[in-house]
């Protein structure tokens, strides 16, 4: 399982080290690359095993739906295969780095089942967002349903 953050760089080139703790996750299926998309101005990246369930609910779902058409032509259409190398790591496409616009400082987030990439100016307003969010009744009473 993919747990919590650690802050780097992009190189020049693209390349993201993916800690080890993560390699370890991706490695114990038996591959050494995810699968990386695109979602909430982040990069979303999957084992190929939890890539496949994903595909499967993405089938199932109705494709009378235009929000789901667009849904899944952008996130299962915009989807890379991304190798590590011997260093440990990956190369993010062009489009993919532009859409999450990773230029240099970067945080991977852990969540479980996959983790996300960011940049630390994105990730940095997301946290902002989500302590303007807990003071939001709705959102509290979300949160205290986990027992937290």
């Amino acid at each position: 399982m993919f747990r919590e953050s650690s802050f780097n760089t992009i190189d020049s080139k693209g390349r993201i080290i993916i800690p080890a703790r993560f390699r370890d996750v991706i490695k114990a299926e038996g591959r050494d690359r995810v699968i990386v998309t695109r979602l909430d101005k982040a990069l979303f990246a999957y084992t190929f095993d939890q890539w496949s369930k994903i595909e499967s609910k993405v089938l199932a779902m109705s494709e009378t739906s235009e929000y789901m058409r667009r849904f899944r032509r952008v996130f299962i259409g915009g989807a890379s295969d991304c190798n590590c190398d011997k260093q440990g790591r990956i190369l993010i496409p062009p489009v993919l780095r532009q859409y999450a616009e990773l230029e240099k400082e970067i945080v991977l987030v852990g969540q479980i089942i996959h983790f996300e990439i960011w940049s630390k100016e994105n990730y940095e307003h997301e946290v902002v967002q989500m302590e303007e969010d807990m003071k939001k009744e709705a959102v509290s009473n979300e949160i205290a349903k986990l027992g937290l």
